[in-house]
């Protein structure tokens, strides 16, 4: 379990480094309204790869993200490897998933949602047929979101304090959320907690 934590930490940290030597795609999107860590942001339809797994937090990411990892490097019909983006995306099962871009989480019943948004040079048409059946493919369609930036731990009580700042800004700019706010996180395991890159995402009517 140990070997497995590592090798999970080592693979993540590689691929989401974001260094220019080693840079990550992340999805395209339009900032439509800006206010400090507060935005609201177009994004247009975007491929993803996802899975359904149990769990807590933190267990249905690292499971998800095992799931997934396979698939892009090279547990396909074509042994293709496809490139890593940033970030990894985890939401409820319940409502309408909200977030594609980053590690996305939120909590249904102990079953959440997570996936791998598709580098852009893909369509659904191009992408290798997945081996395992848990590895879904579908394309997600436009959508506009108001999201909150913040960094540290993302523990559970520090989501939950993001989400009703989340709520209560896009309230007071009057834009009506649609669905339940998403967890996005961007960074390797080991970067420190002060630097980390977090978003809370939720939709929003256009």
């Amino acid at each position: 379990m140990i070997l497995r934590r590592r090798l999970l930490g080592a693979v993540l940290g590689v691929t989401l480094i974001g260094t220019d030597a080693m840079a990550v795609e992340e999805p395209a999107f339009k900032t439509v309204f800006r206010d400090g860590a507060f935005e609201v942001r177009d994004y247009p339809a975007l491929v993803v790869a996802e899975v359904t797994v149990r769990g807590d937090q933190k267990e249905a990411a690292s499971r998800g993200f095992r799931l997934l990892a396979g698939y892009i490097f090279g547990g396909n019909k074509r042994r293709q490897s496809i490139a890593m983006t940033a970030p990894v995306a985890q939401a409820s099962t319940s409502e309408k998933i909200a977030m594609t871009a980053p590690v996305t989480q939120l909590q249904s019943a102990g079953e959440w949602v997570v996936r791998f948004t598709m580098p852009s040079a893909y369509s659904l048409q191009t992408l290798p047929v997945p081996n395992d059946p848990k590895v879904r493919l579908r394309t997600l369609p436009p959508a506009r979101f108001a999201v909150l930036t913040f960094s540290g731990l993302a523990r559970k009580d520090d989501v939950a304090a993001k989400t009703a700042e989340l709520e209560k800004l896009a309230a007071t700019h009057h834009l009506r959320t649609v669905g339940s706010a998403s967890l996005a996180q961007y960074d390797p395991p080991w970067t420190p907690w002060f630097m980390r890159r977090n978003e809370v995402m939720i939709t929003v009517a256009s």
